[in-house]
């Protein structure tokens, strides 16, 4: 019993330790950070102050993922929002998990880039847990919004049945408005992080 008790204690340290490195708080200041884009871009956060700016958790092996991109929902909400607003995905998978290929390529009907964070470590900052694992920070650098892209999980809804929170925060912070809902529990596939 001792030993079992043990092993689970084992196996849930590499979650609480990924929970307790998280450091990205809505209402404070969004975590600045730099990554490299599959075409060999780098890109900073707070280079894009003075805009809104959309994180999107990905992972184009998840079926959730696969599911917002072939029913056009996330390529539709980034055309919705507009070219004012900023909208990187960003890849946390590790290579272990994963071939090159799936990694480094993208969904279908992605026209925004892809930011490979293979160590895991802006993940971890960020406490993303799933992916589809959305972020919206605005334009003075503020994390306003974290959580799920929408309240359906399943995609067995309507889209005018949904309450769209990224947009809805979107939404908001372009009109000078408070965002209505700043957090959600975030829904898809896990993050497959190194360890």
């Amino acid at each position: 019993m001792r030993f079992a008790l043990a092993l689970l204690a084992l196996l849930a340290l590499p979650l609480a330790a990924h929970a307790q490195d998280a450091t990205a708080v809505v209402g404070e200041a969004a975590p600045d950070f730099t990554l490299t884009d599959t075409d060999g871009t780098t890109h900073t956060l707070s280079d894009y102050q003075g805009q809104i700016v959309v994180l999107e958790w990905t992972n184009p092996g998840c079926p959730f993922v696969v599911r917002h991109y072939a029913d056009g929902t996330m390529p539709a909400l980034r055309d919705r929002l507009g070219d004012d607003v900023v909208w990187l995905a960003i890849n946390s998978t590790h290579a272990g998990h994963a071939d090159a290929a799936l990694i480094e390529g993208g969904n279908e009907g992605q026209t925004w880039p892809t930011l490979l964070d293979g160590d895991g470590a802006v993940g971890r900052t960020y406490g993303a847990r799933t992916t589809p694992h959305m972020y919206v920070v605005d334009a003075e650098g503020t994390l306003a919004y974290a959580g799920a892209i929408d309240s359906d999980p399943r995609g067995s809804q309507a889209l005018d049945d949904r309450t769209q929170y990224v947009e809805d925060a979107v939404t908001a912070l372009a009109a000078a408005g408070t965002v209505p809902t700043s957090t959600s529990d975030p829904y898809g596939c896990s993050v497959k992080y190194a360890d």
